[in-house]
């Protein structure tokens, strides 16, 4: 990975995007020494124009952010860091420094804790007794709450017909973990067949 870090005196922008939702989070800037602590440490580490030194997201309030990927662009003069973040990124307790309060992506979360609550084997979950009980009773679950969505597309009440669908991804999200799949696979194919046409 080569970075230009003349163009701006020292210091390159570093846009941080969530992991799993693509939310972008902020806006930072970082010279060598920074992103050589990033990597180290494995916590992003910004330098802190107003403070003139190296500055770790979350040193005070612990809202870190943990490096998943570093990708430089076409230029090498802005770095993308993918990040999981603890607690909220901003300092105002927003998730984002854009104040962009969003769903789109929480898919991705839910699937982590959908995953976390049975790989942890948490005896008081929903989740954890279903997908223990085995693949026939999860696919069961997967038809019935299908067809209560189907019934509820037949009628007029938006709200009811939201949470059937809620539903239904919530126990497929299950069904894919039993057999050993994410998320992110089924948009490989959907992905794949849209290239294809």
């Amino acid at each position: 990975m080569t970075i230009d870090f003349n163009k701006g005196n020292g210091l390159v922008p570093v846009i941080i995007q969530h992991d799993q939702t693509l939310q972008v989070l902020m806006l930072g800037y970082m010279n060598e020494e920074a992103l050589n602590n990033t990597k180290a440490a494995g916590k992003v580490t910004f330098f802190s124009r107003s403070k003139n030194r190296l500055w770790v997201k979350g040193e005070t309030s612990g809202n870190f952010l943990y490096v998943k990927d570093i990708q430089v662009d076409c230029d090498q003069d802005t770095i993308l860091i993918k990040a999981s973040p603890v607690g909220p990124t901003c300092h105002t307790g927003s998730t984002s420094c854009f104040k962009e309060e969003t769903s789109k992506g929480f898919i991705y979360e839910l699937e982590n804790t959908i995953h976390q609550r049975i790989d942890d084997n948490d005896p008081q979950s929903y989740t954890n007794k279903l997908y223990r009980r085995g693949i026939n009773k999860v696919a069961q679950k997967v038809g019935e709450e299908a067809v209560e969505l189907i019934i509820e597309a037949k009628d007029d009440n938006e709200d009811l017909f939201k949470n059937e669908a809620a539903d239904l991804l919530y126990h497929y999200i299950i069904l894919l973990k039993s057999k050993g799949f994410k998320l992110e696979e089924i948009e490989e194919v959907l992905l794949g067949r849209q290239k294809e046409t």
